[in-house]
């Protein structure tokens, strides 16, 4: 058998001695999950999950800065990477001295299903990811079998510049699950810079655009959400915002709305009960 990644490559079963580099936090968890932990040979320092058994897991840099010889002398025979979290140009070089490279790229909650048997299968863990499949899919008939009100969210993932998240993206799609529709709309992507560059404005595919906070932006949204991860808002944030703005301020945790892999399955139960609340 065969399958496909998400750059369209098919991989066969992985034989001999595996030995597994992730450069995607979410996937070093899954990995761990599916039962290949002796497996994984190298993680980014962002591969924090699962504690404390990762740590034993030799670091290669950062997702966007990976120590290349570093990784080349740990001598994986697969790496996982992902189309969001990783440079093309890193994945290009990666591809001269591995023998293997994975592609991932889930973009909404229902891709986990074939994230999981692209690496349970490629890996010998199929009844791994079948289990994992089938909790995912009860959660998601959970959620889904509701009936839940629509409300108009702002998503804020950084400050400084203040930066939020499109329609086109995992996080959105997860809030799309309890019917909170993302500010801005695919139509009215904030006329602001990306990363604080005025020369590079934002654009109908800018994924995670900027803004600046606004009485006509505030008109649009029922609700903030600031996420603990990657900028580390905190309740502080949530309080000094909430007086700013005028509107509902809430802390979310990043990980659970943002992590694809076997995290999502609770992530989905976690999203649920925090709109619920």
């Amino acid at each position: 058998m065969t399958w496909q990644d998400a750059a369209g490559v098919l991989h066969g079963p992985a034989a001999g001695e595996v030995r597994i580099a992730s450069l995607v936090p979410s996937v070093t968890e899954l990995l761990f999950t599916l039962g290949l932990g002796p497996q994984v040979v190298a993680r980014t320092g962002f591969c924090i999950h699962p504690e404390p058994v990762v740590r034993a897991v030799a670091k290669v840099g950062g997702t966007k800065d990976v120590k290349l010889e570093r990784l080349r002398a740990l001598a994986p025979t697969h790496v996982v990477v992902n189309i969001d979290e990783n440079r093309r140009e890193t994945v290009d070089e990666i591809r001269g001295f591995v023998p293997h490279v994975i592609v991932t790229h889930p973009c909404a909650p229902e891709d986990n299903l074939a994230l999981y048997r692209l690496l349970g299968g490629i890996f010998g863990r199929v009844a791994e990811a079948e289990s994992l499949c089938e909790a995912m899919e009860f959660e998601l008939a959970q959620v889904r079998g509701r009936i839940w009100p629509e409300r108009k969210v702002l998503y804020a993932i950084w400050q400084d510049p203040w930066m939020t998240v499109s329609r086109d993206t995992y996080i959105s799609r997860m809030l799309a699950l309890v019917n909170w529709q993302t500010w801005p709309s695919a139509q009215a992507m904030p006329e602001a810079c990306v990363d604080g560059d005025c020369s590079r404005p934002n654009t109908a595919d800018t994924r995670y655009p900027s803004f600046r906070w606004s009485e006509g932006l505030v008109r649009e949204i029922d609700l903030v959400l600031l996420s603990s991860e990657p900028y580390r808002f905190t309740e502080a944030h949530v309080d000094a915002l909430e007086r700013q703005i005028g509107r509902e301020v809430l802390l979310i945790d990043g990980e659970m709305v943002s992590w694809y892999g076997s995290r999502a399955v609770e992530g989905v139960g976690y999203l649920a009960r925090f709109a619920a609340a």
